[in-house]
């Protein structure tokens, strides 16, 4: 059996080989590679590896074990141990350092993309119409990606990689206008969203987004596609026409948006506590109006005269015993969802109506087109109708809820409430005009469903 503290150098061969230590005793055997490792060997045969140097904090020498021999290799322990004369050399105790680095791991596991993103999901997501869809999102298309990575380590690099990889995929189908290029869009509105919202909880570790700069223009060379679209007074019709002829809640969203000039979802997710119908007035909630991400610039309530038109549509709409929103599929307890899918059987009722004034007029149906539109065109449409009609500009802006620009925006909180009934009425009156006006009067202008 070795003496104890013999000194040789150690080899696996050599550690499998010592022999238990006579029953109650201890024995060890040092390595002649580096001062103060070896191994200690028990009356049962454990050998555990060991290094004896002068501690910080104390004026003699002790053994401390780095490991169990079998469990780690003779070469792991042997870096371990000079790594522990190094810290010592330094002045550092190696268990200060190790319970440093253990607790830094528990941070780095909390703080991982992949955690992050489950606070996210379980935090924020509960509470939106479309959180589990941006949920699978989330699983689909980032956590594959960047679920072990520290969000501190996920660079604008990460980023623009992943996104621009979305872009170039093949187009899902013909006629999907973008394809590719549209979801990597929306994934990069997701990525900056969730960045956004884990520098605000302040617990992360993260405070600039690597994605703020970020464009996607810059990363696939897309550029956005020019907001011009104006509706026709024809396709004016046919809108009305189709959401006449739309089943609730359809249809009357659909003329509620004609009437009102407001967003899809500040339409749609409507509440009966927000109307004060002995004012006449709607008031939307800073909370459901869109805002910037500002603080300089936060959504502002916006407050809707209620026309004739449009408490003619309300007194057709069903009213609930318990749920509170207007537009609904589940008996008022929450809002509807108009998706693509509904947008394209609109489309297939517009395009039948014009197909209709085409042969009223003599001209060959089959010629007629539908141009790609999309909903918040019908705001544009409005807005230039309004032009038309010479109200003034403070009062356009003003029913479209658009922040003023500079010290005005900021200071004059005057809502512009009878302006914007002057001006809703005006439109009220040249949307009947142009509903009215086909040859045969295909539809007639009544605000109801």
């Amino acid at each position: 059996m070795p003496k104890t503290d013999h000194r040789l150098t150690l080899t696996p061969t050599k550690i499998s080989g010592l022999k238990p230590a006579k029953k109650g005793t201890r024995y060890q055997v040092m390595d002649a590679q580096v001062p103060g490792f070896g191994v200690r060997v028990t009356d049962s045969g454990t050998a555990t590896f060991i290094l004896r140097t002068r501690y910080p904090g104390s004026n003699t020498a002790s053994r401390r074990e780095l490991g169990r021999a079998g469990v780690m290799t003779l070469t792991s322990a042997r870096e371990k141990a000079r790594k522990w004369r190094e810290l010592v050399a330094r002045g550092i105790d190696p268990s200060d350092q190790e319970e440093s680095e253990r607790r830094a791991q528990i941070v780095k596991r909390k703080t991982t993309f992949g955690a992050v993103a489950e606070d996210f999901i379980r935090e924020k997501l509960p509470s939106e119409r479309q959180g589990k869809d941006v949920e699978r999102q989330i699983r689909k298309d980032l956590l594959p990606h960047w679920e072990a990575l520290p969000i501190t380590e996920i660079t604008k690099l990460h980023v623009s990689s992943l996104i621009k990889a979305k872009g170039h995929k093949k187009k899902v189908a013909k006629g999907r206008g973008l394809g590719g290029k549209v979801a990597a869009r929306n994934l990069l509105a997701l990525v900056k969203r969730l960045f956004a919202w884990a520098i605000d909880q302040d617990k992360y570790g993260i405070t600039i987004s690597p994605c703020a700069s970020t464009r996607i223009k810059r990363v696939l060379g897309l550029m956005p596609r020019p907001a011009r679209r104006v509706l026709a007074d024809d396709e004016m019709l046919a809108l009305w026409r189709a959401a006449g002829r739309m089943p609730y809640p359809i249809g009357p969203v659909y003329k509620l948006l004609c009437l009102t000039a407001l967003r899809l979802n500040e339409a749609v997710d409507a509440s009966w506590d927000e109307f004060n119908m002995r004012e006449g007035v709607w008031v939307i909630s800073a909370e459901r109006m869109k805002g910037t991400d500002s603080d300089d610039k936060p959504a502002r309530p916006h407050a809707v005269p209620c026309t004739a038109e449009i408490l003619a549509l309300l007194e057709t709409l069903p009213r609930f015993k318990k749920g509170k929103f207007l537009f609904s599929t589940t008996a008022g307890q929450t809002p509807a969802w108009i998706g693509s899918k509904i947008k394209k059987r609109i489309d297939r009722r517009m395009l039948l109506t014009l197909k209709a004034l085409a042969k009223l007029r003599g001209t060959d149906p089959a010629d007629t087109k539908l141009e790609r539109w999309v909903n918040h065109d019908i705001r544009r449409t409005v807005r230039s109708h309004l032009s038309r009609l010479k109200v003034n500009e403070e009062a356009r802006e003003a029913v479209l809820a658009h922040a003023r620009p500079g010290i005005k925006g900021t200071y004059d909180l005057h809502d512009y409430l009878d302006e914007k009934r002057e001006a809703l009425e005006l439109w009220a009156a040249r949307l009947r005009e142009i509903v009215s006006s086909p040859p045969d009067n295909v539809i007639q202008f009544r605000a109801t469903a």
